[in-house]
């Protein structure tokens, strides 16, 4: 049995089920990414986490990662057979693992519509919309996927042009303000990947430029 409830529920759904003295036992599992296998006690248990927004119309699940877990081999068989049914890849995960997990999918996910919804109200202020950006978020991802941020990063903060970015920031502060802390938080944290790919080429800093 597959517990597809809010993560708050799971341990309350699962104390429900009766524990059976059937051989073998029910499996019992949950879709959560943050939430290791404990809350599913006593029950032989597994857990499958598809990578994969989900909207109210479905999805597709075929080619999306999923992070799958088990408290015993016949368990963990199972959310491997769930899985490959859905075609999605799967790869296991420690319970300790789960928090950084789901952050890291909360940030590749639901923070990136978080940018790109402040993109498209900033632009808004300009006369544009988001359809104009589409081509470049595309283009940006496809990059990071297919050689990582350091080659990916492009802008005038890889340039280390920052009299580009203090104009940046000056437009932000007066017309949605309340977006610049994530623009400063953004920017500082472009800043760190620009020098981490500095460091790893070997290339000069930009913005140190004729420095004794």
């Amino acid at each position: 049995m597959v517990l597809a409830v809010p993560d708050a529920r799971i341990a309350e759904a699962a104390s429900a089920l009766a524990t059976s003295d059937a051989d073998p036992p029910m499996l019992v599992g949950h879709t959560a990414g943050a939430i290791g296998l404990d809350v599913l006690a006593p029950h032989e248990r597994f857990g499958v986490h598809p990578l994969m927004t989900v909207p109210a119309t479905g999805a597709d699940f075929r080619g999306a990662g999923a992070a799958v877990a088990g408290s015993s081999p016949r368990a963990l068989a199972f959310a491997h057979q769930i899985t490959d049914a859905l075609g999605m890849r799967a790869f296991e995960i420690a319970d300790a693992d789960r928090p950084a997990y789901h952050a890291a999918a909360s940030i590749a996910s639901n923070f990136l519509v978080t940018l790109e919804d402040a993109a498209e109200q900033l632009l808004a202020t300009a006369g544009g919309d988001r359809s104009i950006l589409v081509p470049l978020v595309r283009a940006a991802v496809d990059n990071w996927a297919a050689h990582g941020g350091e080659v990916a990063l492009t802008g005038p903060i890889a340039r280390g042009d920052e009299a580009t970015v203090e104009r940046q920031r000056t437009a932000v502060a007066e017309r949605r303000p309340e977006l610049l802390p994530l623009f400063d938080a953004a920017a500082d944290r472009t800043r760190a990947l620009a020098a981490r790919r500095r460091t790893s080429s070997g290339a000069p800093d930009p913005t140190r430029a004729g420095d004794a």
